[in-house]
Parts: C-alpha cells; sequence; structure tokens
C-alpha cells in the first residue's frame, strides 16, 4: 500500500467513510431513539391522566370508570395499567386492566412525588416500561394510591430496529456510492500518470524523443521539465559524436601521409611505418565505433530498418566475393523491424559478419532476422568449414586470429561484440545448418 498512491488514498477514504457514517448511524440511532421513548412517554402520561381522571371513591369501594384506549381490555395486549393501595398494609393490583389477565405488576411501594418512569417486568419475564405517581383522591376515607400505566418495551425496541435496519442500508448504499465516486476520482486523477509513465516507457524504448501529449496543468510543467532533460541530453550526445568524429578524422589525416609516404618506399623503415599507421587507423576505427555506439545507447527515438541495410550488404558482398563464385541471399521469412540503435553501427556489425562468413564459406551464405520479444535476433550462416566448439570464444578476442588463410587484423569480431554489448545485446557462434558456422546477434528492437 505505501507503494500505490491509488491504494495509499483509497485506504484513507475508506477509513474516513467508514468512521464517518458509523458516527452517522450511532447518532442517528440514537437521536431517534430518544424521539421514539419521548413520545412513548407522552403517551404514557396522556393514559396516566386518563386513567386517574377515571378513578373514584365510592362508598368505600374503588370505582374505575371507562378508559378510550381499547387494547387495556385485551388479554396481554402490551398495554396495561394497575392501582395499589398504599397504607400500614399495601395492597398490591386493588385495580387492574383487563390486558393483565390475572397478572399482577409489581409496583414500588411509594413511588414518591410526581410521575416516575419505571422498568418492570411482567409474569413472562418481558420487559415494560411503566409511569407511576402517587394519588390521594379528596374523599375523607380515600386511602393513598399508586397509580401505573405500562406498555410492552417491544412496542418501543420494534420501530427503533426496523428504522435501525433502514439506516445501515442506506448508509451502506451511501458508502458504496461514494467509493465507487472515490474510485472513479482516482482513475481520472492518476489517468495523467498512467500517460506520462507509456511516453516515458516509449522514450526508454525509443520510439519517441520526447514526452509527447496533452496534461493537466498540475502535470506539465514536470513533462516540460522532462522534455527540457531529455533535450540536453540529445544535445550533448550530439556533440559527443560529433567531436568522436572529428577527433577519429583528425588522426586519421595524418596516419594517411605517413602510410602514403612510407608507401613509396620499400625499406624496413617504410615497412614498419606503414604496418604502425594501419594499426593505428584500426585503433581508431575501434575506440570510434565504441564511442559512436556508447552516444547512441543514450540517444532517443532511434529507429532503424533492418532489411534495407542487409540487402544493401548483401549485393556488396556479393560483388567483394564475385571471383570465388559465392551466393549471398536473404532468408525468405526474413522479418522488416526496426533496430534501436544507428544505420552506420548496424552496417559495421553486420558488414563484419557478413564480410567474414563471405570469407571463409565454399559456395553460400545466408542471412536471417526475426523478433523475439524486444529483440531482433540475426544469424548469419555458411557451407564453410566452419570452427570447432572449444575455438568459438576466442574467435571474439581482441586479435585474435584462427587462421592467416583470409588475412586480417583480428579487430572485426571484436568490434562486433564490444558494439552488441554497448547497445544491450550479444554474439555467439553456432553451428550452421549448412554444415559451416553460425552467427547469432542479439540486438535491441524499436516498436
Amino acid at each position: 500500500m505505501t507503494g500505490s498512491l491509488r491504494w495509499r488514498l483509497l485506504a484513507g477514504t475508506l477509513v474516513w467513510v467508514a468512521l464517518t457514517l458509523a458516527g452517522t448511524a450511532w447518532g442517528l440511532v440514537a437521536l431517534f431513539r430518544d424521539h421514539v421513548t419521548q413520545q412513548w412517554q407522552a403517551q404514557l402520561t396522556m393514559q396516566l391522566d386518563a386513567l386517574s381522571g377515571s378513578i373514584d371513591w365510592t362508598n368505600g369501594r374503588l370505582v374505575v370508570g371507562a378508559l378510550p384506549e381499547a387494547r387495556f381490555t385485551q388479554p396481554l395486549s402490551g398495554w396495561y395499567w394497575q392501582i395499589d393501595e398504599l397504607g400500614t398494609v399495601p395492597k398490591a393490583g386493588l385495580a387492574r386492566s383487563r390486558s393483565l389477565w390475572d397478572e399482577t405488576l409489581a409496583l414500588p411501594a411509594s413511588p414518591g412525588a410526581g410521575d416516575r418512569l419505571l422498568h418492570l417486568r411482567d409474569a413472562q419475564g418481558g420487559a415494560l416500561l411503566a409511569l407511576a405517581r402517587t394519588l390521594q383522591l379528596p374523599e375523607d376515607d380515600a386511602p393513598p394510591l399508586v397509580v401505573a400505566v405500562a406498555a410492552d418495551e417491544t412496542l418501543i425496541a420494534e420501530p427503533i430496529a426496523r428504522f435501525t435496519r433502514l439506516l445501515l442500508f442506506a448508509l451502506a448504499v451511501l458508502a458504496a456510492g461514494l467509493l465507487l465516486a472515490v474510485w472513479l476520482q482516482l482513475r481520472l486523477l492518476l489517468a495523467p500518470l498512467a500517460l506520462l509513465r507509456q511516453r516515458l516507457a516509449a522514450v526508454r524504448t525509443g520510439d519517441a524523443s520526447a514526452l509527447q501529449g496533452r496534461f493537466p496543468r498540475e502535470v506539465a510543467p514536470l513533462v516540460d521539465e522532462f522534455n527540457h532533460v531529455l533535450g540536453e541530453n540529445a544535445d550533448m550526445v550530439r556533440r559527443a559524436r560529433a567531436q568522436a568524429g572529428n577527433l577519429a578524422h583528425a588522426v586519421n589525416t595524418p596516419l594517411t601521409i605517413l602510410a602514403n609516404a612510407a608507401g613509396e618506399q620499400d625499406t624496413p623503415l617504410a615497412r614498419l611505418v606503414r604496418e604502425q599507421a594501419e594499426a593505428a587507423r584500426r585503433q581508431v576505427d575501434w575506440h570510434l565505433a565504441r564511442a559512436r555506439a556508447s552516444a547512441a545507447v543514450r540517444a532517443t527515438g532511434l529507429a532503424t530498418p533492418v532489411l534495407e541495410p542487409l540487402q544493401a550488404l548483401l549485393r556488396t558482398m556479393a560483388r567483394l566475393h564475385a571471383e570465388r563464385g559465392v551466393s549471398f541471399e536473404l532468408a525468405p521469412g526474413a522479418q522488416d523491424e526496426n533496430f534501436r540503435g544507428e544505420a552506420q553501427d548496424l552496417y559495421e556489425m553486420l558488414g563484419n559478419l557478413i564480410d567474414n562468413a563471405g570469407k571463409w564459406a565454399r559456395t553460400r551464405v545466408r542471412v536471417d532476422t526475426h523478433r523475439e520479444g524486444g529483440q531482433l535476433v540475426f544469424t548469419i550462416d555458411d557451407d564453410g568449414p566452419g570452427i570447432p566448439e572449444a575455438e568459438r570464444e576466442r574467435m571474439f578476442e581482441r586479435g585474435a586470429q584462427l587462421s592467416d588463410t583470409n588475412g586480417g587484423a583480428g579487430l572485426g569480431l571484436d568490434i562486433v561484440r564490444t558494439l552488441a554489448q554497448t547497445y544491450g545485446g550479444r554474439i555467439e557462434a553456432l553451428a550452421s545448418p549448412l554444415g559451416g558456422l553460425r552467427m547469432r546477434l542479439v540486438l535491441p528492437a524499436s516498436a
């Protein structure tokens, strides 16, 4: 959760909504319970007043007139009244409603002055809410009385429970709606960040040179800063590549002059100068290729089609090895994909590999390319004598020459491996289905 803004905001909102709705539910239920209780107390007071007004003491007997509440006459209806006589020998149940049937409520001996709210139990153990008062009739011989009216508390609890269920259902629906709204808002809020991530991925993979798209005002300054940094990085890479090229040109020119001057003579010193000038030129070319590839890796928006360079190289190699009758062919299933790098570096790597295959092939060289996930795989097969498996790794070492038959300085394959590794790829030697050697070059692909 700490790693996700979406879940962090959603969890915080969920906790806040839960606490708020729980407090709201508790408050509303408490208010409704108080309201219902007050309503019932008002009804009990009204019924107690009616009962007190209907009591009369005639000829030493208690007489209770008719009451308007019909539930007092229905057995166990939940509404009850009872009158007890106070005195030296209290008389419980001096008079009671027909709804009590043969039960008697346990009223206090003296409820005190004024009306008193009581919680009683009936014979079945049911809870009753009662209102009792002490009443003294005006007749001289009338004893003090305790008058009480009671109602079953389930009549009060049922509407409270019904209200609580409806309230909880409504709050649950409200909570679901709020969470859905928050989730939608988070999707809309974080959508620009998802777009920014996609655009950054496109820059990283070389499919774009800058962050493109429309972003909110809050995100736009960040995008502008990113693009500014990307632009400065691209300018720095271009300057580095230009400086490397200028340096190579500045070094190659005097080397060429030295080699040409030494070529006019055939003395040991002239031969030594020619050899060292050629070795220095190869070193400059090798380091220039490495510097150029390192700069290209840091560049963005690179996408070089591979079929066109391959076809051009195959035509060139066919002319170069025409005297030996070697045919150079492109596999029928070769795919036209994009290499995430410089075209010059692609020419450098494929040219060295195809030329090396042409030197060792007897009659045929076949080149194929296809995509595997985010990588391009090039295979260069020849029908030559091949190389023993124990020596295949040594052939990539700088300056290594497994045979002096075809000449060379042993730098071509080392340059290929260096360039491939700089781009995050690799090169390996395998047995070819044509009978000779297969060179398998893996490079990053561009969308």
